[in-house]
């Protein structure tokens, strides 16, 4: 869950459509359109429902076209997990090697499970899932990892739109070293299968105690 207090004020007299906000928005809340009689030159145009008041246009504009203005109304985004099959959220937290309770974006303290409910409930991109929950809208640069990690899981696999910049590859967990990265390494020291029983065992163990409580 976000709180939004701030949004976005583009100067247009200071906008030279160089595309940098629209390329760092985690939400894609900036889009370049034509400049009325100047069909070679776009300005920044902002769409004002989807904006989180992150400030990484304000902080990437080189031309200083971009202010945040507080808000007479601040206002909180998030996805109401109790709205979606408590079933279908944990199984696709533990696909994606997530506990439902796990802090996934600490700038905000969004949940694994409050992911998993946003992509059950039709989310399809990582910009579809900051819009809804508010993850990656604090430093907008470290949380694509576990909501590419919940897309993927889900069967999703979206594919960046070219030219922006917030989008790379997902980073390999424990899980995804090949078995001969494993054999390689086994003698120097590295307990690769070790290290995923253990984790896989915290995992049971957590819900075990949520079933017990259920009881």
């Amino acid at each position: 869950m976000r709180l939004v207090n701030t949004i976005a004020k583009i100067i247009d007299e200071k906008c030279t459509g160089c595309k940098i906000c629209a390329q760092v928005c985690p939400t894609l809340a900036i889009r370049m359109e034509p400049l009325n009689g100047h069909p070679y030159k776009k300005l920044a145009i902002l769409d004002a429902e989807y904006c989180t008041g992150c400030t990484a246009c304000e902080q990437r504009c080189p031309f200083d076209a971009i202010r945040m203005e507080y808000l007479d109304e601040p206002y909180t985004i998030g996805v109401d997990v109790s709205e979606v099959d408590a079933g279908a959220v944990r199984e696709l937290c533990a696909k994606a090697r997530f506990h439902p309770e796990q802090v996934v974006c600490y700038c905000t303290g969004t949940r694994a499970e409050e992911v998993a409910a946003a992509i059950l409930k039709g989310a399809k991109t990582p910009d579809d899932i900051s819009r809804a929950t508010g993850l990656r809208t604090g430093c907008t640069v470290e949380c694509l990892q576990p909501a590419m990690r919940l897309l993927r899981a889900a069967g999703i696999d979206p594919v960046p739109q070219k030219g922006f910049y917030q989008w790379y590859g997902a980073t390999p967990t424990i899980w995804d070293i090949p078995d001969e990265v494993k054999q390689k390494y086994a003698s120097r020291g590295f307990y690769f299968d070790d290290d995923i029983e253990f984790l896989q065992s915290i995992q049971m163990k957590k819900d075990l105690n949520e079933e017990e409580e259920v009881k």
